[in-house]
């Protein structure tokens, strides 16, 4: 079964753990010093924070696949769709090992598909390369995930 996922960068990570909290009726399942995540089964969705001092608000949603075999239907489904796709097989982030898929939808909003495959010590360092998704601004000019611009 899959699970819904939105990802939230946030100034107060102590502030926003409280409200979300409160919110959600529970307690995170995971809290760290920069980090938050909340399993929630009633939505059905794994909901993280991540402290930010560049950008506030949504930086990606996605879908959580229990299995492989899960993972690579969404997979087919997004080659399928015709938008470029970037694969992170190996992928250490958010205190987890996992194999994932990104892609861009036609109104440049983030995607994460993945599975975990288990927990690790520290936040990770994967980030998708800015040269494979940057959304564009207003002018048709592009700008990478941090909100940069990168026109010549």
């Amino acid at each position: 079964m899959k699970r819904f996922h939105v990802s939230v960068d946030v100034a107060d990570l102590d502030r926003s753990t409280q409200f979300y909290s409160t919110l959600f009726g529970v307690e995170p399942a995971v809290l760290k010093d920069d980090y938050a995540k909340w399993m929630l089964e009633d939505p059905r969705i794994n909901f993280s924070i991540s402290a930010s001092s560049l950008n506030r608000g949504v930086n990606h949603i996605g879908l959580q696949a229990d299995t492989m075999e899960e993972l690579e239907v969404i997979q087919a489904r997004l080659r399928n769709a015709e938008l470029e796709t970037f694969e992170q097989p190996d992928a250490q982030c958010c205190y987890a090992n996992s194999s994932k898929t990104w892609v861009r939808d036609p109104d440049e909003v983030a995607w994460e598909t993945f599975v975990t495959h288990g927990e690790i010590t520290s936040y990770g360092d994967d980030r998708v390369p800015e040269n494979v998704f940057q959304a564009k601004t207003s002018d048709g000019c592009c700008k990478t995930t941090s909100g940069e611009r990168c026109c010549a």
